[in-house]
C-alpha cells in the first residue's frame, strides 16, 4: 500500500491521484464495499471525489434530508410568526382581489 497517503482525520482515509485510482479501481471499490475503507481521488494535489462505503452514502443522503426538515421548519416557524403580526387575507378575498 505505499501509493497510499493516510490523512488522520477521525477515519483514516487513503488519498490516491487519479491516474493510480484509474488503475486501482476495481481494488478501491472492493475496500469500499467490504473493508469499509473510504478513498479520496485527487488531481495535482486537488481533491476531486471520494469512494467510500455505499452506507456513508445512505447516512449523508439521511442527514441531508433530516437538515432540509430542520431548515424547512424554521421556515415554517417563520412564515406562522410574520402571519400573526401581520395578519392573514382569506383565499377568497385573495382571489376577488387579483380578479378571479
Amino acid at each position: 500500500m505505499e501509493s497510499y497517503e493516510l490523512c488522520d482525520w477521525y477515519i483514516m482515509m487513503a488519498r490516491l491521484n487519479i491516474s493510480k485510482a484509474r488503475e486501482e479501481f476495481p481494488e478501491i471499490v472492493n475496500r469500499a464495499s467490504y473493508a469499509k475503507e473510504r478513498t479520496i481521488v485527487s488531481r495535482r494535489g486537488k481533491d476531486l471525489a471520494a469512494v467510500i462505503p455505499i452506507e456513508d452514502l445512505y447516512l449523508l443522503e439521511r442527514l441531508a434530508r433530516e437538515e432540509q426538515d430542520r431548515i424547512d421548519l424554521e421556515d415554517a416557524r417563520s412564515a406562522l410568526q410574520e402571519a400573526e403580526v401581520k395578519g392573514t387575507t382569506p383565499l377568497r378575498d385573495l382571489m376577488r382581489e387579483l380578479g378571479d
